[in-house]
């Protein structure tokens, strides 16, 4: 293995080599420390050719070679040292075999090496620090080997790291180094089972790590996994999460308890259910009589919800429904679908889902709340989390994200919902949230689009506070609860979660969601309000016509603007100057904004009201 050994070799057959090039002498030294070849891979890898462009895995660009493939060939050897004179070697991919001993360190002399797989091996010992050296480097996969050590933080100076680091099913110990904080969001980070231990870094890109990054490593804790480092860990399973399939696995072990409990609860849960959907049909009955004149406010888009309960399992503390019949995704699935970190907030986390079939799905597990309700009284705590996220289904709006299911356990709260790709409103105005995270730049949104986005919201919340089966309150709108689709059209989302976590949250003393500072109503009455969520409308009309970020003092300054007739320039966004035709539009707006963000509740309009009124300005939308 010693670089000097391999030396000799080369001299010894360079008498029957001459005319090969320094790239096939590297290969034949590859070739002499395999000592399995069952599929004769390398039987065309003879030292009489003059080039090794034609050999078998390998390839070629201006007579280098740039690449050597060799995956699920049941190759037997080590890597030799002589690999590093491959200079011009841009993949090496050697997954599946059963190579073994170290890695090289030699091989991070290969400066042009962009990407490096070596999954599925039995490599051990700790990966050599020389790694750093691959300073073309972006995808890294040296999963499922027997590597040990500590995550090398050799790995996080690597400086084009943007595709794939893998280091999972190793043997790896100790923490993560703060420093992968610093890779790119990009970059899909696997730490799976391992050996790893204490809290996981707050800082970089690993805030946008979904848990699945960290499962398997049962002495980790901290955001993103499901327990705080304050909590015992060591039996713990870190996976428990929405991209997990050890969410089932929490499922069997309730099932374990006394089994005589099982049919009672059973008997109890359907009467209940067979009396829910009683009362939903003679509602929807009388619902369907009395909005034939509301109009097309309260006109419900394609396709009716229907509640279909899929349970997993016999337990009647947990349950899984999907609230569209066209909804067939079963539990196990979405359990076992990667999930990336795309928001966090009081209410709990979203993550993006990517299913094998279908869309991507948006899921939002959600904070537990102290909701004041008996926590020994599992079957009232599902039953009114049942009801509540019932009624969240059943309101359908095109500017309104669809709820498609939820799933409920004591300790686990999830919503699916159909996933809107373009980032969010507040995304869209200012760019990227905080100042330490490189996001993506604010859009050039013109007024008319702002105007219609305006529309659209306004729509979705008149529908949610007049024409929704509970006349439900959002209760923290803001611009980055508006989502954007490839059109700019909007859909409202986060609404209802106040009203959730009040039914069925669980035992931390977290408070409910209320609005954010800055579009908070003064009288921050709590819970939530239809007038708060008209005042918060307010405030983002004010936000969308001055471009300026929703803090504390906007209302005033605004109000204070109009009093002194100050230019409309000074108020309104500098990018909408230019669109001179705009400038009566923009006064309409904000005098709608005006009274939308009164100081006594009872002054402000109904979103009807406010709806009727940005539909008179401008183009119909």
């Amino acid at each position: 293995m010693l670089m000097t050994s391999w030396a000799l070799l080369l001299i010894s057959l360079s008498s029957q080599a001459a005319a090969l090039t320094t790239d096939g002498l590297s290969l034949l030294a590859l070739k002499a420390a395999i000592t399995l070849d069952p599929h004769r891979i390398l039987d065309s890898w003879v030292d009489s050719d003059d080039d090794p462009c034609a050999w078998r895995g390998v390839s070629c660009q201006s007579g280098r070679i740039t690449a050597v493939s060799m995956a699920n060939s049941s190759l037997e050897g080590y890597l030799p040292s002589e690999l590093s004179l491959l200079s011009s070697l841009e993949t090496l991919a050697l997954p599946h075999n059963r190579f073994f001993g170290q890695i090289p360190s030699a091989i991070g002399n290969i400066r042009s090496l962009v990407s490096l797989d070596l999954s599925n091996n039995d490599f051990s010992g700790p990966v050599p620090s020389e790694i750093a050296g691959l300073e073309s480097l972006v995808s890294l996969d040296l999963s499922s080997n027997q590597l040990n050590g500590s995550l090398p933080p050799a790995i996080a100076a690597l400086p084009r790291l943007s595709g794939v680091l893998n280091l999972s099913c190793n043997l790896f110990t100790g923490k993560i180094p703060a420093a992968y904080g610093n890779f790119p969001v990009a970059v899909s980070l696997d730490l799976r089972q391992n050996h790893l231990s204490g809290e996981i870094p707050q800082v970089g890109s690993l805030l946008n790590q979904g848990p699945t990054a960290f499962a398997g490593n049962p002495a980790l804790c901290g955001f993103p996994l499901k327990y705080a480092c304050s909590q015992p860990v060591a039996n713990a399973n870190p996976s428990l999460n929405v991209s997990s399939p050890t969410l089932r696995s929490t499922a069997e072990e309730r099932q374990r308890r006394p089994a005589a409990m099982i049919p009672i609860l059973a008997v109890i849960i359907i009467v209940a259910l067979v009396s829910v959907l009683v009362l939903q049909w003679q509602f929807r009955r009388r619902r369907a009589t009395a909005a034939g004149g509301k109009g097309m406010l309260c006109k419900k888009g394609k396709g009716s919800p229907s509640l279909n309960d899929r349970r997993e399992g016999q337990n009647p503390d947990e349950i899984y429904v999907a609230v569209d019949e066209s909804f067939d995704l079963e539990l196990e699935e979405l359990l076992r679908a990667s999930a990336y970190v795309i928001g966090k907030s009081r209410s709990g986390i979203v993550y993006k889902v990517l299913v094998s079939r279908g869309p991507a799905l948006a899921v939002r597990r959600l904070s537990e709340i102290d909701d004041g309700n008996d926590p020994d009284d599992p079957f009232r705590r599902r039953r009114t989390f049942e009801s509540e996220a019932g009624a969240l289904g059943r309101a359908r709006h095109p500017n309104l994200v669809h709820l498609r299911a939820y799933y409920y356990a004591p300790d686990e709260k999830l919503l699916i919902y159909d996933y809107i790709p373009n980032g969010n409103l507040f995304i869209a105005l200012h760019g990227g949230q905080k100042a330490a995270v490189v996001g993506p730049a604010p859009m050039m949104l013109p007024w008319a689009a702002r105007l219609a986005i305006l529309k659209g919201v306004a729509r979705g919340l008149a529908y949610l506070h007049e024409c929704s089966a509970r006349k439900l309150v959002h209760g923290s709108l803001k611009s980055s609860k508006i989502l954007l689709d490839g059109n700019l059209r909007p859909y409202v989302s986060g609404f209802g979660i106040s009203q959730l976590q009040r039914s069925g949250g669980g035992g931390s003393n977290q408070q409910p969601v209320a609005a954010e500072a800055g579009y908070a109503a003064p009288e921050m009455r709590s819970p939530p309000t239809q007038r708060g969520d008209v005042y918060a409308f307010g405030v983002m009309m004010m936000e969308l016509a001055t471009g300026r970020r929703p803090e504390a003092g906007m209302v005033e300054s605004v109000r204070l603007s109009f009093k002194e007739a100050r230019p409309l320039s000074e108020l309104v966004d500098p990018t909408l100057l230019k669109e001179v035709h705009a400038k009566r539009e923009v006064l309409a707006v904000f005098h709608i904004a005006l009274g939308c963000t009164e100081a006594e509740p009872e002054a402000r309009p109904r979103m009807r009201t406010v709806v009727e009124g940005l539909e008179r300005i401008g183009p119909e939308v």
